[in-house]
């Protein structure tokens, strides 16, 4: 009966988990306080604290992961709200598109390789800036580790939710469609709802640039690959 509900506990611990961080986000809206950076802190401390294996977590944190899918899928309600707007300023939001992905790919391909990291370390991180789902394939279909790619794509998302504020203040970057694109293009899912806090406009604007981005990265990379040598 105690291994049939522990599942249960563990979904309980991080729906919890998220919601306590949230309503600590709500109450101190700093950037390093999002709840997936907060929740996640918490939840690794309490299973080190009880001792309680990530093997064993993921019984009930599986769960919560299959939802994933489609909650991205979910993001094309508001793009169809937003659908008559897009049409009419296409050409530079797809130029924003293709200049993030091209720019996120070619800029960690490059990095990586002056600082020496392994050839299968950067072919898991090239795929960092798109949505994670996407992300995992990319990197398999490349050679890398999905893992690693996993927690890349964590940390960019993490980074760049924390960073946005600070650039687009003193980049002057006010236009929510500008907002929208640079977070959606950097940090896909995490800047897609911290873009839900600069309305309605800049959360479409990121989720159509995430979405795009994880169609242009899906050809992109093999070409960053072959480009590069790697």
């Amino acid at each position: 009966m105690q291994q049939a509900l522990f599942p249960i506990w563990m979904i309980l611990l991080t729906v919890i988990a998220f919601f306590v961080m949230t309503r600590l986000y709500k109450r101190f809206s700093y950037s390093f306080f999002i709840p997936v950076l907060t929740a996640t802190v918490l939840i690794i401390i309490i299973l080190v604290v009880l001792n309680i294996p990530y093997k064993s977590y993921m019984l009930g944190g599986q769960w919560i992961n299959s939802l994933l899918g489609p909650a991205v899928v979910a993001l094309a309600y508001p793009l169809y709200k937003q659908r008559h707007f897009l049409l009419t300023h296409m050409i530079p939001i797809l130029g924003g598109v293709l200049i993030g992905a091209i720019s996120g790919m070619v800029s960690v391909s490059i990095l990586a390789k002056l600082f020496g990291m392994s050839h299968p370390l950067i072919l898991s991180i090239i795929p960092k800036s798109l949505t994670t789902p996407v992300a995992i394939e990319v990197a398999r279909g490349l050679g890398g580790n999905a893992s690693m790619a996993v927690i890349s794509v964590m940390i960019a998302g993490i980074f760049g939710v924390i960073a946005a504020p600070t650039i687009f203040k003193f980049a002057r970057v006010h236009s929510p469609i500008g907002r929208g694109i640079a977070l959606g293009s950097a940090s896909h899912a995490l800047g897609t709802s911290k873009a839900a806090e600069y309305g309605e406009l800049a959360f479409s604007m990121s989720s159509i640039t995430m979405t795009l981005c994880a169609i242009i990265g899906s050809f992109l990379g093999p070409i960053v690959v072959w480009l590069f040598h790697i």
